[in-house]
């Protein structure tokens, strides 16, 4: 294009703003309020119809996410049923047996929080995996701020930057960069996940060998970890083995009949509501099941609402910089800002693979600065499809990259107000966790974008 209008360096401005704004540990929900307020104005001419798009920018917005937050507040409920019933400590029972010195503890609380955060997600996920093995890791030695370094970095880490199960954050992300499902982000983010996770993984682990290799001290235990045998009822005995078994089945239909994107995340949520339901009759009288299924998901979509409120806010103003978004949010007429804008830059100053690269995961580290490894992703999408079209590189690799370096920074590994939900658990100060992060989340994502440079 030959030039840029008052839309675009609106846009650019208020991109910068926010971007400062997430640097200063602020909330970026107001900023991107008044973005939308003075583009709705800008493109129309109309104080009324700019207050119109901050509304409809807002719905658009929402029915992308719809199905996310759906699917994320169904599995909170039903891990709430799990936990009313004492299912998922019989579930989580059997696995302390197997922790017998510090570098299986700390093997052993990564790779359960690993999968019990792709099931359920990471944060009710730490209140599970902290109750019931943090006790037996302490037991044989391993310090608590190690302890919780292994579940943060292999839950809000590693399983929340790849989510293959779930799919909320490559579904943001995908929807963001203009794609139709989350297929093609997640098979571009499987080499650069693996790289990101087994170089920070074995960096953390060297430094936590390093670190106790000359100490005898063993961490105060707690009188949990000594109790005596759970009496469970038949019912919770039964939904801990069931439970599993259900998703475990999910895995293998997604499989065998090839189910991605909503498909996928549909088998999952049905899958949750039925475990749900029948714990809830299983745990009450029939008559009382009817209020128990109400309150579990009334419980399971406050948790929604509340984590992505603000990103349904801030992608209304991120999807602006697409084409279809805008369309539907400006008019007939609109163009994608994001779009507009990256083809410019490359007439004007043409970009190579590198400092692409090197730019969208440095935005995506910056926009994590919130503590919140959702809401860079409306923007890390958008620029991949920027991106993409201004040079010859891979979108969906981009989207991958930056959907990775904004989830490690913002989605709870060294950002301190971030980490606070894992350390609380553990009982080590959240600014000690980060300290013990920082090394290794830094390394993983270094090498993560020389792989993304050879690859890409």
């Amino acid at each position: 294009m030959g030039s840029l209008g008052i839309l675009h360096y609106i846009y650019i401005i208020m991109v910068f703003v926010i971007i400062i704004t997430m640097a200063f540990k602020k909330d970026t929900v107001l900023p991107c309020i008044i973005g939308l307020f003075l583009i709705g104005f800008a493109s129309s001419g109309s104080m009324i119809k700019a207050v119109q798009v901050i509304f409809n920018s807002l719905i658009a917005s929402g029915k992308e996410f719809w199905s996310i937050i759906a699917i994320i507040s169904l599995v909170v409920a039903m891990s709430k049923a799990l936990r009313d019933i004492g299912a998922d400590e019989l579930m989580m029972r059997p696995i302390k047996k197997f922790m017998i010195n510090k570098s299986i503890a700390f093997l052993s609380l990564g790779l359960v929080m690993t999968t019990v955060s792709f099931i359920i997600w990471p944060s009710p996920a730490v209140a599970l995996v902290g109750a019931i093995m943090l006790p037996a890791a302490l037991k044989v030695g391993l310090p608590a701020v190690w302890a919780a370094a292994a579940m943060n970095l292999f839950g809000h880490g590693i399983a929340l930057s790849g989510d293959f199960f779930i799919q909320g954050a490559p579904a943001i992300t995908a929807k963001a960069a203009g794609f139709e499902n989350a297929g093609s982000v997640i098979r571009a983010s499987i080499p650069l996940w693996i790289t990101m996770s087994v170089v920070t993984v074995a960096t953390a682990f060297f430094m936590m060998k390093k670190e106790t290799k000359n100490t005898s001290e063993i961490a105060a235990t707690l009188e949990a970890a000594e109790a005596g045998p759970l009496k469970a009822s038949f019912g919770a005995s039964f939904v801990a083995v069931a439970a599993p078994l259900a998703f475990l089945l999910d895995a293998y239909l997604m499989v065998k009949y090839q189910l991605r994107g909503g498909d996928a995340t549909a088998l999952v949520g049905g899958t949750a509501v039925i475990i749900m339901s029948v714990v809830a009759v299983i745990e009450h009288k029939l008559s009382d099941s009817f209020e128990k299924v109400t309150d579990y998901i009334r419980d399971g979509f406050k948790f929604g609402i509340k984590i992505f409120a603000p990103v349904i806010v801030i992608g209304a103003f991120f999807f602006l910089g697409s084409e279809g978004m805008a369309k539907e949010i400006l008019g007939p007429n609109a163009t994608g800002l994001l779009t507009d804008i990256g083809v410019y830059l490359a007439d004007k100053a043409p970009l190579s693979k590198f400092p692409v690269i090197l730019m969208q995961a440095l935005i995506g580290g910056i926009t994590g600065l919130d503590g919140s490894g959702f809401s860079g992703l409306p923007l890390i999408g958008s620029l991949a499809q920027t991106f993409s079209e201004a040079i010859s590189i891979s979108k969906e690799g981009l989207a991958a990259l930056g959907q990775i370096t904004t989830i490690w920074v913002g989605g709870g590994t060294i950002i301190p107000w971030g980490v606070i939900p894992v350390a609380a658990i553990c009982g080590v100060e959240p600014a000690d966790l980060v300290r013990k992060n920082i090394i290794p989340v830094m390394t993983g994502l270094i090498a993560t974008i020389i792989v993304a440079v050879i690859i890409f």
